[in-house]
């Protein structure tokens, strides 16, 4: 499976249909489908790595100020902690937390909910370590 770098913009784009969602979506039908999905995303910086390892991760909406329809978005894709135990094996000798209290933030699902609107493949988020330099 290809690796893929997708920004989501504006958070609103989870609600909208525009040049930009439209591109996901043709992404999308031109991939295989996956059996699971592995999402790093840029908003859940954590004092070490750390990775999802629940059954049903919660949608998070870790933003402010934003109408209340964006909140009420749900993306409620199954996880795998089989796929998070595999990134913690991976990743050594890295330590990698398994994390049952994060969930799917923006970074995630307001790309998801138009790459994969069924939300019915397994997904977990990989939380970048604040700890380490950009280097």
């Amino acid at each position: 499976m290809p690796v893929l770098f997708v920004g989501h913009g504006n958070p609103m784009n989870a609600l909208e249909r525009n040049d930009y969602t439209r591109g996901w979506e043709r992404m999308a039908a031109a991939l295989p489908r996956p059996r699971a999905i592995l999402s790093v995303s840029a908003h859940w910086y954590t004092p070490g790595a750390r990775v999802t390892s629940q059954e049903q991760p919660r949608t998070i909406h870790d933003f402010g100020g934003f109408p209340r329809k964006l909140y009420e978005v749900r993306y409620p894709a199954p996880g795998s902690p089989v796929l998070a135990r595999r990134v913690h094996d991976l990743l050594a000798p890295t330590r990698v937390a398994l994390d049952e209290r994060w969930g799917l933030d923006h970074g995630t699902w307001s790309v998801l909910v138009h790459l994969f609107p069924d939300a019915d493949i397994p997904v977990v988020q990989l939380g970048i370590d604040e700890t380490l330099s950009a280097q």
